[in-house]
């Protein structure tokens, strides 16, 4: 009878981190060993990767968004399996009858797995939200709620209250499937530690106790996957490092002209249908689109030039493996201690209505200060400079690590990782 795998990916786990504060190299009695990351190191693009053994260039996800050109419309944080091109890890395994799941992964809403497990909340006309998950099959999501007695604490997964009551439900939940469906390979994701390494830094107090609840979920992971006859492999996505200078890429077009704004009683919003260039902010990595050819060469030498910026590379052919139709023109590298934000206004008053709001899906950007508590309870507090935490770039000095009781051959890179783990999986039949 085969084993039954469980994949684990910590959030903004990297191997220096690790060591340094675990104070030995074992995970239980697994050995840590360091992996060479993902570039670009972010959560949808790692998460695409260990899925299906390609790089982003292939995969098509380059980014925690990115730019559809055809609608001139930024897309952030969407959900749909389909975005990700390719076959997956598993689709030998699935074919002779082993059952996949897929707990808290971007991009695993849709046919690509037999279980699926996601937040979906229902925003509501006149503001506010209900709060709610969506899954495969559609009676887990009810049961998961039941069984674990409330709803999932979405305000506690992302946002200034983000904690770990959010994570407590989502080992909860972990945990339940694995003693009723009993999926063959589950592949699952905590959050946690994201949350005060970009808050507070990676060498905060903060960060250290947000280490000690990661290694208290694991505990209990390992515990049921004993009893429960499950091989573990457990991994950090990227490194998160001190962040100390934010680079503002829109503004630099704005003042440019590159830039175009709609005046919309006085909150100034992009104008996209008629703006030569715009930047994508995602962390250390931005997207620079070109919607005007005639104004590559005057971008790319804008940003050659930029302070902050380390590298300014090819979207969309090359070798970076990030070469990809959904690519900005020129992807933007920061150097270290360095991120780029999205805003392209200096004064509060020109400010989007969203700007001072969590809202995920309509910012054209990433943005980190949905993690700051404003005065107001109802709202953010949209200061780049306190952000303290940051990842994106990838560097040979910053591995990221891998733990596992299963003989995977020593990769070096998350690319390698997931070959191996596709290579177990094409070995073994259904469950």
């Amino acid at each position: 009878m085969n084993e039954k795998i469980i994949l684990i990916q910590i959030a903004a786990l990297g191997y220096n981190f690790l060591v340094k504060n675990l104070k030995q190299e074992k995970l239980g009695l697994m050995e840590i060993k360091p992996l060479k990351g993902l570039f670009p190191a972010l959560t949808c693009t790692v998460q695409a990767t260990l899925r299906t053994a390609v790089l982003p260039s292939v995969h098509g996800i380059v980014g925690n968004g990115y730019f559809e050109n055809k609608l001139l419309k930024p897309m952030f944080w969407e959900q749909s399996s389909r975005l990700i091109d390719g076959s997956r890890i598993w689709d030998n395994f699935r074919s002779r009858g082993g059952k996949v799941a897929q707990m808290f992964i971007q991009q695993s809403l849709g046919m690509d797995s037999d279980i699926f497990f996601s937040p979906a909340p229902v925003h509501k006309h006149h503001g506010g939200m209900i709060l709610d998950c969506m899954s495969n099959p559609v009676s887990l999501n009810e049961r998961l709620k039941k069984e674990i007695g409330s709803d999932f604490p979405l305000h506690s997964y992302w946002g200034p209250f983000a904690s770990r009551k959010s994570g407590d439900w989502i080992i909860k939940a972990v945990k339940n499937v694995m003693l009723n469906e009993k999926p063959g390979f589950l592949f699952t994701y905590i959050p946690h530690l994201d949350y005060d390494l970009q808050r507070f830094g990676p060498d905060s107090k903060e960060a250290l106790v947000a280490l000690n609840i990661v290694m208290e979920y694991l505990e209990v992971l390992f515990t049921v996957a004993k009893e429960q006859g499950y091989k573990v492999l457990v991994f950090g996505d990227y490194s998160i490092t001190p962040a100390s200078h934010v680079i503002f890429p829109n503004k630099l077009l704005r003042a440019e002209g590159l830039l175009k704004t709609r005046n919309v009683r006085g909150m100034m919003y992009p104008n996209y249908y008629i703006s030569p260039a715009f930047a994508a902010a995602d962390h250390q990595i931005a997207h620079v689109y070109v919607f005007d050819p005639d104004k590559l060469s005057q971008v790319r030498a804008l940003f050659e030039k930029m302070e902050g910026v380390d590298q300014v590379i090819d979207g969309k052919s090359g070798n970076s493996g990030i070469e990809n139709k959904r690519s900005g023109e020129i992807v933007l590298i920061a150097k270290r201690g360095c991120w780029f934000d999205y805003r392209w206004w200096d004064d509060k008053k020109e400010a989007p209505e969203y700007a001072s709001h969590v809202d995920i899906h309509n910012k054209p950007g990433y943005d980190p200060c949905e993690l700051l508590k404003g005065r107001n309870p109802f709202k953010i507090r949209q200061d780049p400079g306190l952000i303290k935490g940051t990842h994106g770039r990838v560097d040979e000095d910053e591995p990221v690590f891998y733990a596992s009781d299963i003989y995977l051959g020593n990769p070096e890179s998350i690319l390698e990782l997931s070959r191996s783990i596709k290579n177990i999986l094409e070995s073994r039949g259904g469950n």
